[in-house]
Order: structure tokens, then C-alpha cells, then sequence
């Protein structure tokens, strides 16, 4: 009994840190709160090393920087853009290199706090992917790297409909994820104690619930990972609201 009395507080406060609203009644939602606080406490437990690791890696990828550009051209000069799971801040810094006015939102707070402190020009913030910290349309464009894949399946379209709502009616919207069918468990990560799931989709799937959540699918991209990445192969998705 005292075990399950410290999960559901665990659960409790997670919840209300994520900004999800009233605490669930419902055991799938309560183990949805759950997945997001490891994934919170895993990414603040790497966060430093990651920065180090990761920050540069846009100087080789190519695809990546060409979609980011049409993204920022898309949006226009000095534009709101979102980058929803922005990490140390290196996507947003780039976007702002080139004319618009990014807005990152990370749910790790060590993470928000790396990039403030890299790129103090940018503003952060923190926030969950299912209840965004962002008034409905504030955003031109925006971008989501590779941070749906901590989401279980069933979470894509909640994810995409807030995403929806805090996209002006004609904001294109940029999602990357690994393609493939599996979950892979890290335990450990850099050196580092860690309890986190990266989930693989499908193309098909990602694009059912861009459409389920009321967006449009405009472009559907493919590639094998650079050799300086993780061995997996890539989807980019570019989404309009419908």
C-alpha cells in the first residue's frame, strides 16, 4: 500500500509540473505522466554531456538545415517559431541566425537552463508537448526535432492537436522522428544513469495523426543517418493545418 500511495504522488506531481491540468483518474493517463517524468529526469541527468555532444550537430546535416531554412522562409522575417523539444538551444540559435524569432520549449528544466545560458538572446521556456506553455496561435511555424519520439503512440495526436493550437491558421509545422517499428530502452546513456524510451514510428503512422489532429501532410522526406549519428534512418513530415 505505501508503494502505491508514492507512485500515485509521484504521478500527482508530475502531473501538475507538466502543466497537464487536473490529475487523471484514469490508469493509461497516469502512466503517461510517469513516461514524462523519467523522460524529464533522464534528460536533466545528461543534460550537460548532451549539450556538448550534440550542439554542433546541424555543421553536418545538411537536409536538416535546408528544411529549417524553408521553415524560417515560410514563416517570414522576425516571425514567432516554436522549436518544441529544443534541447540546449542550438536549433532555436540557428533559427534565429536566419530572420525569425524562435520561442524553444523543452519539459527538462536543465535542458531550458543550458540553452538560456548558451544562447541568452532566445527565449525558453518549460513545457510538455501535450499542454504547451503558448497562447492558441502564437506561432508562425514550428518545428518538433526528433522530441515526438518520446511519446507513447497513442500520445501523437494530442501532441499534434496542441501543436495545431498554437499554430497560426497557416503555420507550417516541421516533425522529424526515427522511422522503424521499435522502442529502445536506455538505462544508461554517456555515462550516465538514465530511464528512457525512444520510440521508432512508422511514416504512416505519424501522418495519420497529423491528419487525425486536423493538419494537412504537404511533404514526406526519407534518409539513412549521416555517418557522424546514431545508425538509424530519418522521416521528416511538413504539416499545414487543414
Amino acid at each position: 500500500m505505501a508503494s502505491f500511495s508514492f507512485t500515485v504522488l509521484a504521478t500527482v506531481v508530475a502531473h501538475r509540473r507538466f502543466g497537464l491540468g487536473a490529475v487523471p483518474c484514469d490508469p493509461e493517463r497516469m502512466v503517461s505522466a510517469s513516461n514524462h517524468e523519467r523522460v524529464r529526469r533522464s534528460y536533466d541527468t545528461v543534460a550537460e554531456e548532451y549539450r556538448a555532444r550534440i550542439a554542433g550537430e546541424l555543421a553536418h546535416k545538411p537536409l536538416d538545415r535546408a528544411l529549417l531554412a524553408a521553415v524560417a522562409e515560410e514563416a517570414g522575417p522576425g516571425a514567432p517559431v516554436a522549436d518544441l523539444g529544443c534541447g540546449p538551444g542550438h536549433v532555436a540559435a540557428w533559427l534565429a541566425d536566419h530572420g525569425v524569432r524562435p520561442v524553444g520549449i523543452d519539459l527538462s528544466p536543465a535542458m531550458v537552463s543550458v540553452a538560456r545560458r548558451e544562447h541568452p538572446g532566445t527565449e525558453f521556456r518549460e513545457g510538455d508537448l501535450l499542454r504547451l506553455p503558448a497562447a492558441d496561435g502564437e506561432f508562425g511555424a514550428a518545428v518538433a526535432l526528433y522530441s515526438v519520439i518520446h511519446l507513447q503512440p497513442a500520445e501523437l495526436r494530442p501532441a499534434f492537436e496542441e501543436m495545431r493550437r498554437v499554430l497560426k491558421p497557416s503555420g507550417l509545422l516541421l516533425v522529424a522522428f526515427h522511422r522503424g517499428a521499435e522502442v529502445r530502452h536506455f538505462a544508461e546513456w554517456w555515462g550516465h544513469e538514465v530511464d528512457v524510451d525512444f520510440h521508432f514510428f512508422a511514416g504512416e503512422t505519424v501522418t495519420a495523426a497529423l491528419r487525425e489532429a486536423g493538419f494537412a501532410v504537404e511533404a514526406t522526406l526519407e534518409r539513412a543517418g549521416y555517418p557522424e549519428e546514431a545508425a538509424t534512418d530519418r522521416t521528416y513530415v511538413m504539416a499545414r493545418p487543414s
